[in-house]
């Protein structure tokens, strides 16, 4: 019976971990300094739908995005100083906090996103 409940238990964790719906707010270090990101998730299902919004970048659209257990990732389209480029978002749930990792475009540079749900 112990086991049953401890497998219960791991079973519920894992279902809801994926739950990011909602507002966050997040920071990465740039080039020139730190910069700020708010997130909007809309989670159904799978499926991650929602918007980002900086102060560099401006308002983005999330495409493509999908949360599986505690991984989620989705693209978005900016234009930074009348150059266009598609980043890809992929992180790691942990709670209200989200670690991503996105590879910027031209290789080899990657930036970090320390993310933490707003209440």
């Amino acid at each position: 019976m112990k086991t049953l409940i401890t497998l219960l238990t791991l079973f519920t964790a894992t279902c809801f971990a994926g739950d990011i719906s909602g507002n966050w707010k997040g920071t990465a270090e740039g080039q020139n300094g730190p910069m700020e990101r708010t997130f909007t998730f809309k989670v159904d299902g799978k499926k991650v739908t929602g918007e980002t919004v900086s102060s560099i970048a401006g308002k983005s659209t999330l495409e493509d995005g999908m949360v599986d257990g505690d991984n989620v990732s989705f693209n978005i389209n900016v234009k930074i100083q009348d150059n266009e480029m598609k980043l890809s978002y992929k992180g790691k749930v942990a709670g209200d906090k989200i670690l991503f990792k996105v590879e910027l475009p031209g290789g080899g540079q990657n930036l970090e996103w320390n993310v933490t749900r707003v209440k």
